[in-house]
């Protein structure tokens, strides 16, 4: 198996008269390294809105006025009846996902009854959670409820993120996900491109999820938001997004990389161009503030491109 390529090598090959080349290593390495099976995941936004920190790409922070419907914990009901009908629609797991930069002890209590009821309502689908900033001490509790993934993204290069977010650091994402590793957890982490990254932060970005080495790269394209500070920038070229999707895949040789939030921003042209250089899982179902993809949508994408998907169960 690979073991992808250098910093200079990636660089190079992001200029427009290597793009057939990008492309065509990307494409080998996703046909000769990468699992021929689709994964797919739901999530449920599980407390929206009103989120202390300041990250100009999002609709819940309560810095800017975007209309972000807001709400406090959804309870355990919602969270059992989102994980019947994810594991109905055939995912593979369903993430609880709460906004705010991290759990007080009565949240992390909340959020382990949830599991606790999902895992016995619905044992066969996977359980992720995607809960802010969080110690090794909440951890541990969430792992006795059943949780088995923990998401939480470095969302772009470490030298690009102070521009867009001063409330918290890199360092403290990764104190999450490293104390997440120490405890076995598998571990989610991705990011956003569109947000004004160069060639070589794109570069920086694929490289340091590399060194986390996460499970699951889920890759989020920008869908600028009314309000937010990133609201003008546009959406993301399509043959950007492909050459990113190429990119993060040649320096992540057999890492799932997910379609996440801005694929409804896509054709189904440029989604099938991402999966033919090594898109290999999704989210489905509803995001946070944007309607994500549709299950058969990428069901049929993925089976066209070669996959196995899991067989869509029958609603009860």
């Amino acid at each position: 198996m690979s073991d992808g390529i250098e910093k200079g090598e990636a660089l190079a090959l992001l200029k427009p008269e290597r793009r057939a080349e990008l492309r065509e290593r990307a494409h080998e390495t996703t046909l000769n390294c990468v699992e021929k099976r689709f994964d797919f995941c739901s999530i449920i936004n599980a407390r929206s809105g009103r989120c202390g920190e300041n990250c100009k790409w999002c609709a819940q922070s309560a810095h800017w006025k975007t209309g972000c419907e807001t709400y406090g914990w959804v309870g355990t009901d919602a969270c059992v009846k989102a994980a019947k009908e994810a594991a109905a629609n055939g995912a593979d797991r369903i993430g609880i996902v709460t906004s705010g930069r991290t759990l007080s002890h009565e949240d992390v209590e909340n959020v382990c009854a949830a599991l606790k009821a999902m895992r016995e309502a619905a044992p066969e689908i996977g359980l992720c959670a995607s809960l802010g900033l969080l110690s090794e001490e909440d951890l541990v509790k969430l792992k006795a409820a059943g949780l088995q993934r923990v998401h939480c993204n470095l969302e772009t290069a470490p030298s690009l993120f102070p521009s867009l977010c001063t409330t918290h650091t890199p360092a403290d994402k990764l104190a999450t996900l490293r104390a997440a590793k120490k405890l076995g957890f598998q571990i989610c982490c991705g990011g956003i491109i569109g947000m004004g990254e160069t060639d070589e932060q794109l570069v920086e970005f694929a490289f340091a999820l590399k060194e986390i080495a996460p499970d699951s790269i889920p890759v989020n394209v920008l869908h600028p938001i009314e309000g937010t500070p990133l609201a003008d920038r546009g959406i993301l070229d399509p043959e950007r997004v492909v050459d990113s999707v190429a990119l993060l895949r040649l320096v992540n040789p057999s890492t799932p990389l997910r379609f996440a939030g801005g694929r409804r921003d896509m054709t189904d042209e440029t989604a099938a161009k991402c999966i033919y250089v090594g898109m290999s899982a999704g989210i489905a179902g509803p995001l946070l503030t944007t309607p994500g993809a549709d299950f058969d949508d990428d069901r049929h994408l993925a089976v066209r491109a070669g996959y196995s998907v899991g067989a869509k169960k029958a609603v009860c």
